[in-house]
């Protein structure tokens, strides 16, 4: 069988482009909370088995995936990470030492940095201020919810945004999403979930303080 130059051409074209479109994307993105019960959700996807990281630069500073300079100063982050039907995955509150940087200010590592192979589908990241753990899947909430001063109980003088030692920080994130197919922030607030899992925590918080 005879195949011409411009058959082999096109098929090249054609193998170079289906590899470009599959090709994994590094994704940076950066915002503020308001108060410090906020979570941001970011939703992205893999189509093949993927070696996946997540990271924050917001903490301690530092140069994200776009090449762009974080400063220091951004409150103390944690992530959770859930499955495409919102079962709750996996958490992470601060990188090592090794993998995050350091805070020049208060000397501690607390980025977030959690990396893990994981199967194709699509998956939603929050983040959240420490230490507004999940409650479990995604519907089921954060355990400060309806609490926008909780950190203040670290005793900060700004009231807001005070990590565990007692440092003032600000309302800054930066997070990198790496190695996915596609990725995007959820815009807040997050439509009728918020509402409901509003109430859910603050379910879980009038428990916790009558157990106490």
């Amino acid at each position: 069988m005879f195949v011409s130059r411009s058959s082999i051409a096109i098929v090249a074209v054609l193998g170079l482009s289906l590899a470009m479109a599959t090709q994994a994307a590094s994704l940076s993105f950066t915002g503020n909370f308001s108060k410090d019960d906020d979570v941001q959700l970011f939703n992205f996807s893999v189509t093949t088995p993927s070696t996946v990281t997540l990271v924050t630069w917001s903490y301690a500073g530092g140069v994200n995936s776009a090449g762009t300079s974080i400063p220091e100063g951004g409150f103390d982050p944690i992530l959770a990470l859930y499955n495409a039907a919102g079962t709750f995955i996996d958490n992470n509150d601060d990188g090592d030492c090794g993998q995050v940087p350091e805070s020049v200010v208060t000397g501690s590592c607390f980025d977030t940095y959690f990396q893990s192979t994981i199967q194709p589908g699509d998956y939603t990241v929050a983040i959240q201020q420490y230490d507004n753990f999940a409650l479990g899947n995604l519907s089921d909430g954060f355990s400060e919810t309806g609490l926008p001063f909780f950190t203040s109980e670290y005793g900060c003088s700004n009231g807001q945004f005070c990590d565990v030692d007692g440092y003032n920080r600000t309302k800054a994130w930066a997070f990198d999403i790496l190695n996915v197919d596609s990725a995007a922030v959820v815009p807040l607030p997050a439509s009728i979930w918020f509402l409901v899992t509003g109430i859910a925590g603050l379910v879980w918080r009038s428990r916790r303080h009558t157990a106490s």
